[in-house]
């Protein structure tokens, strides 16, 4: 059903990336894409979201930040971001999109994942475990 999948969040360099390879390695059937509302566009994955994916032996090593944009919103069948902002921010931005961006905790009470960007270990480690869990819940709707 969902056969292309955008993550999203801000500067496309902790949350959405973590989520994107995550979401891969569940699904290797599924194409998981991420971009940013803002973002640090050629920026390599924060060096943190990295060290984290990379203990799950995941490889964030290649990540580049990019822009969400028309053409993404228009390849992807639905769209995961991190905060209700985000998903305002697309669906102002993008109206034909409104029909499928949601919460990545839509399915734990749209629950949202804060940003830990420059705050350390303990937050993006709390950020992860809240993408996992929502991805976890999202899992059998992708199918």
């Amino acid at each position: 059903m969902f056969k292309n999948i955008m993550m999203v969040c801000v500067g496309n360099i902790c949350r959405s990336p973590m989520a994107e390879v995550l979401l891969q390695d569940y699904k290797p059937d599924i194409n998981v894409i991420s971009s940013g509302v803002g973002a640090l566009v050629g920026k390599p994955a924060d060096p943190i979201a990295v060290q984290l994916m990379t203990a799950k032996g995941i490889n964030l090593e290649n990540h580049c930040a990019q822009q969400i944009n028309s053409l993404l919103v228009s390849k992807v069948d639905l769209i995961l971001t991190m905060e209700n902002k985000h998903m305002d921010i697309i669906r102002s931005s993008y109206p034909a999109a409104r029909g499928k961006v949601y919460l990545i905790g839509k399915w734990e009470g749209d629950t949202e994942i804060m940003d830990p960007y420059k705050r350390g270990v303990d937050a993006f480690e709390e950020a992860l475990l809240g993408i996992d869990s929502g991805l976890k819940a999202w899992l059998n709707k992708l199918s």
